[in-house]
């Protein structure tokens, strides 16, 4: 009999090898800036996204602090937190917050939520019972050192697209309600998914997403027979695939662990860094996010498989993640963005086909 709260393990997913190593780059280093997937309906996107929660590292947080507070930066932490923070900072007294250990957030935000929802409101409830305005978090207090999910990102109401940009630029969140302002961090890496044929991203969103995947319906019938198969198998018997992947599963967090530890040794050549920018030149992309991206895609995928040195390999692996969608949109080109940039990438690199 079905779980259906239970998600296929992350090693479990079969093709779609450009989807997952994307998600797992930003699990390495969220500062590469999130990952916007776009393609087929039924090609596992969501399903993707909710299987890595379980390789999330855990956080420590302080203890029923609604804001996931970092104990020992104050730039992450809630207000109540930084306040009492600041007060024993300023007696000269050491931080005495209760600390407690949770896997790191990975927080849905439904298509139909509210502004509300999203940033926070004001408890009615509090303010009624006991005549004090208290502040309720929204999702993106929830999201606070982790990572927020968007399903059908492209059908997402403007103004809340507004808000996402606003925080994921600033990282804070900022509320006004009847009076009283409220300001807490929102640090979070922004996950999205879509289908294109049914609306398109607006630029401003696109551009924050730090690397973008298409997601094609695996032409393959052996390797869709066996995603059918274990798919089958899966809502039949999750236990039971559950354990068959349990080790695989354990082994890939230890991976991205190590990975993340190895991540700041990690380093690239100058010579390489100034090819990544003559190649972004060469593209015509503006701004310096693409360089910055590429840069620090190639260190994570370098660490993941535990080397402290970038490879040209290793940028051409990620490359075309990292720029097809800044590239500038022509209505009459015949090439896939993806192509032209790894044509770009040949000919900057002096690479023959």
């Amino acid at each position: 009999m079905s779980n259906n709260n239970q998600i296929l393990p992350f090693t479990a997913l079969l093709g779609q090898d450009e989807m997952k190593l994307a998600l797992v780059l930003n699990v390495i280093d969220p500062k590469i800036g999130g990952v916007l997937i776009m393609g087929d309906r039924g090609t596992g996107k969501s399903t993707a996204v909710r299987s890595l929660a379980d390789l999330l590292p855990d956080l420590t947080v302080v203890k029923n602090d609604p804001y996931n507070s970092d104990p020992f930066n104050p730039e992450l932490m809630g207000p109540e937190t930084r306040r009492e923070w600041n007060t024993r900072h300023s007696m000269g007294l050491l931080q005495n917050f209760g600390l407690d250990v949770i896997k790191t957030p990975m927080v849905d935000l439904p298509l139909g939520a509210t502004e509300d929802r999203v940033c926070g409101t004001i408890n009615l409830e509090a303010a009624l019972t006991d005549g004090v305005r208290a502040f309720e978090p929204g999702l993106l207090a929830k999201a606070n050192r982790g990572f927020l999910y968007v399903d059908e990102v492209n059908l997402l109401d403007n103004h809340l697209v507004d808000i996402l940009l606003d925080s994921a630029a600033s990282g804070w969140n900022t509320v006004e309600r009847e009076g009283m302002s409220m300001k807490h961090p929102a640090k979070f890496v922004l996950i999205g998914s879509g289908n294109p044929e049914e609306g398109e991203l607006r630029p401003q969103l696109l551009d924050r997403f730090g690397m973008l995947v298409e997601v094609k319906t695996p032409r393959d019938p052996k390797l869709r027979l066996q995603i059918v198969e274990l798919r089958t198998q899966f809502d039949q018997r999750p236990e039971e695939i559950m354990s068959k992947f349990a080790e695989s599963q354990v082994n890939l967090r230890k991976q991205l662990s190590r990975a993340q530890s190895l991540l700041a040794d990690v380093k690239i050549d100058n010579d390489l860094k100034t090819k990544i920018s003559d190649l972004c030149s060469f593209l015509n992309i503006d701004g310096l996010r693409g360089d910055m991206v590429v840069n620090r895609a190639a260190k994570a995928y370098a660490a993941l498989y535990n080397r402290k040195e970038v490879t040209l390999s290793d940028v051409k692996k990620i490359v075309v993640l990292c720029l097809r969608h800044r590239l500038r949109k022509d209505p009459f080109a015949t090439i896939d963005s993806g192509d032209q940039v790894l044509e770009g990438f040949n000919s900057i690199f002096s690479i023959d086909d």
